[in-house]
């Protein structure tokens, strides 16, 4: 699959977050969050709900300001050269599908003018191609399986050719066939085409496939940082789900797990 064209160079840091935190009416939902995501690299963005993950992937993306700290996407800093880092990020999630009115293609074409997309016709038809949704172009996307817009979706955040991609639980809604398939997808995305990719997921099986590194979050902050398929045994924990289990239900200010 070649749907990126220039590749950035291997092991480069795509990504580098800098202690951002950021507080709600006076109460801390991210303290001091930092990490690095290299070109080609899938790194999962873990922890129970209330975590800061939310908070985290919106301030990566721009939507929130941090109150302190720093994004840098591709070597531009987000606070001083926000539309240059930008460009190179797109961002695909379970709960938000494409307009349901609009087909395929429209929707293609709608994003790739919004993401000022140098010649979209055969952007599109790259991508239709890349994701075998020929056949269902002239379709609407409300008309879709789980499956078929989940490809969709993906077709158009790549639409122009970000050098991060953000993921947020994008297999939620299929069913495990389709979920490995686009694992896999996903996966020979970020090796060929040296996407750096952060993933967020609550399906530690789907983590263990997909992801070179994760960290775990909890009330705002990274409590570990690993291989996941190390982690759990690192941390006396019989597997990653386990280890998330012990993270999630940890009281508030202890420290980090054994």
């Amino acid at each position: 699959m070649n749907v990126h064209g220039t590749r950035p160079g291997a092991g480069a840091h795509v990504l580098e977050v800098s202690a951002i935190s950021k507080s709600y009416a006076g109460k801390a939902a991210v303290e001091g969050i930092s990490l690095n995501v290299s070109a080609g690299e899938i790194v999962g963005l873990l922890g129970p709900n209330g975590a800061g993950k939310t908070t985290t992937i919106n301030m990566i993306l721009g939507v929130l300001q941090p109150d302190a700290g720093s994004v840098r996407i591709a070597g531009a800093d987000l606070g001083s050269r926000r539309a240059e880092a930008l460009s190179q990020v797109n961002f695909q999630a379970a709960y938000a599908p494409l307009p349901g009115n609009l087909t395929v293609r429209q929707n293609l074409a709608f994003f790739g003018r919004l993401y000022l997309v140098g010649d979209l016709h055969r952007r599109v038809q790259t991508l239709l191609s890349a994701f075998s949704l020929e056949s269902l172009a002239d379709t609407r996307c409300g008309l879709l399986s789980s499956g078929e817009q989940a490809r969709a979706a993906l077709a158009k955040a790549l639409l122009n050719r970000p050098r991060l991609l953000l993921l947020d639980e994008p297999t939620a809604s299929l069913d495990p066939a389709t979920a490995d398939d686009l694992r896999r997808l996903i996966r020979n995305l970020a090796m060929t085409e040296r996407c750096a990719v952060v993933w967020t997921s609550h399906n530690m099986n789907e983590v263990e496939q997909v992801c070179d590194r994760v960290l775990l979050l909890a009330r705002g902050r990274v409590l570990l940082e690993g291989d996941p398929r190390l982690l759990p045994g690192q941390h006396g924990a019989s597997s990653l789900e386990a280890l998330f289990i012990k993270i999630a239900r940890q009281p508030l200010g202890e420290g980090n797990p054994a």
